[in-house]
């Protein structure tokens, strides 16, 4: 196999898949390198699955992995490696951050800062993310979302009747529940690997190894470019050349990379002059909880509400608190501290009669809170959480909300406390001040003309929605840039108006916005 590319790409998921799916059609050699494999089963699944460049060993969901937090003490990685990421295991609600996200915002437990680019700025990137990932939605009916070029173009799941009462029930007590955005294939989450990867597996410009474990880059002597991408692959080293290098890693692994890429040139790390690489981690702050409703139902999508009247401010609170959403499955609802314990639950109260919820609240970036690598290359997680307060600020919402249905049996609701979320951002984050940001507007480490990094680790803050929309809709961004760095045009369609675009069903991978010449 050769081993020079135009750009190679550390990640499948969210980020680094749709980079990939953006890229491809500019005929680029690109080069995909992906630490686990396909899910079991999931390779048979792809008429392309034995071209030349796949490794077609579909290995375990993820790989075995210790982390350690502040005191040295191990716990196992919420990381997931496999082809697709963690699009391959998540609920599928593909929502905008909101337009005050993207600026500066006083919460209960500090300020988030603002973002170098405006909601303006990147709402036509979240208008073709949508149509890539065949987001379901209506646009108008959440009171805190920003202006919006076109309309979704695919209706909203449809509510089954114990949701639909439900919504009903909220309107009439004056809150505006709205169909969660959400990105589903015939009744199945829309994820990286089956919209952006798996098309282009057929493609002579595109290859894709699984079980490649990138370990660390390495520079010129003055230490201005990468010049070899260094990869483990069962247990033998290998180098591969890129004139272009994106790291989509995660937010965790793609500081690990970095630091542990420390040389002459860069001795805190790579593209760590600043010394905020690994900085200000942050994940969200996430309450399940789990009610009856009082008439058995069988509901078994009931994901499709959600309700942000709280997320800038609650009725009687001044300070944002987050978001509510229905989970997709009341099993999926977290066992122990983050939701009511069975133990609370009444008598009788069974999977036929219950509903579960997801509060979520932001995660406030802070420099202390990080990621390292020591002297074994283990990573280390430093971690002190915000947006406990929100939390309970908008659990006791919750509860007032529900009060006023005839539903939910809501006096079973109880507040037992929080948990952390794997959406890890924060640790690469984008900035025009290249001493307080790790990259600049458009990704590029400040200090290496060729390396990028397209996971959540560039959000300067997390906002209180999923980070995966926001992360495939900037891998567009950053994927038109390079193209045209590449030498590239958009083809005549790019142009095409988003208005004058109408609703069909598109085939997974196909999307406005994406072909281009050279």
């Amino acid at each position: 196999m050769a081993e020079d590319f135009d750009v190679i790409i550390v990640g499948s998921g969210a980020g680094g898949g749709t980079l990939a799916h953006t890229l491809a059609p500019t005929g680029k050699r690109i080069l995909i390198l992906e630490r686990g494999s396909f899910l079991p089963g999931e390779l048979a699944k792809s008429s392309g699955a034995t071209d030349a460049g796949v490794n077609v060993d579909a290995g375990p969901a993820g790989a075995v992995e210790t982390w350690y937090d502040s005191h040295q003490r191990p716990f196992p990685a919420p990381a997931h490696y496999c082809v697709g990421g963690a699009t391959k295991l998540y609920g599928a609600a593909l929502c905008r951050l909101r337009p005050a996200d993207f600026g500066r915002v006083a919460h209960l437990d500090g300020e988030s800062p603002a973002w170098p680019i405006g909601y303006a700025g990147f709402e036509p990137w979240y208008a073709k993310a949508e149509w890539l990932y065949q987001v379901h939605g209506l646009h108008g009916e959440d009171p805190t979302e920003g202006a919006w070029s076109a309309e979704y173009l695919w209706p909203p799941v449809t509510r089954e009747p114990v949701i639909a009462q439900l919504a009903h029930e909220l309107t009439r007590a004056g809150y505006q529940p709205f169909h969660t955005p959400t990105g589903v294939l015939s009744h199945e989450p829309a994820d990286a690997d089956i919209i952006a990867v798996r098309p282009l597996l057929g493609m002579l410009n595109v290859t894709l190894l699984t079980d490649a474990e990138v370990t660390c880059l390495r520079t010129d002597a003055r230490g201005q470019s990468v010049t070899a991408v260094v990869v483990n692959r069962g247990g033998r080293q290998e180098v591969y050349r890129g004139g272009i290098v994106v790291l989509a890693a995660g937010a965790v692994n793609s500081a690990r990379i970095l630091l542990r890429s420390a040389s002459d040139a860069h001795p805190g790390g790579l593209a760590n002059g600043s010394g905020q690489v690994g900085r200000n981690l942050m994940c969200h702050n996430r309450v399940d909880v789990t009610a009856a409703v009082r008439e058995p139902h069988n509901a078994g999508f009931p994901q499709a509400l959600g309700v942000n009247d709280f997320y800038l401010g609650g009725r009687r609170d001044k300070w944002p608190l987050g978001s509510i959403a229905l989970l997709g499955d009341r099993r999926k609802a977290a066992r122990g501290p983050a939701r009511v314990p069975a133990s609370r639950e009444p008598a009788g109260t069974d999977d036929a009669r219950a509903i579960a919820f997801r509060l979520t609240t932001e995660d406030l970036p802070r420099p202390a809170n990080r990621v390292t690598v020591d002297g074994q290359g283990r990573v280390g997680l430093a971690h002190v959480p915000t947006g406990d307060g929100a939390a309970r600020l908008l659990f006791r919402s919750l509860r007032a909300m529900l009060s006023g249905t005839k539903l939910v049996a809501h006096e079973i609701l109880d507040w037992t406390g929080a948990i952390r979320s794997s959406d890890y951002g924060g640790t690469c984050r984008f900035g025009t001040d290249s001493a307080t940001s790790v990259l600049d507007v458009d990704c590029r480490a400040h200090e290496l003309d060729n390396l990028y990094v397209v996971d959540s680790g560039f959000f300067p803050s997390i906002g209180a929605v999923s980070p995966a929309l926001t992360v495939m809709a900037n891998a567009i961004r950053v994927g038109e840039h390079l193209a045209a760095r590449l030498g590239c045009r958009p083809a005549a369609r790019d142009a095409t108006p988003w208005k004058q675009l109408r609703p069909r069903m598109a085939r997974p991978g196909s999307t406005p916005g994406l072909a281009v010449s050279c």
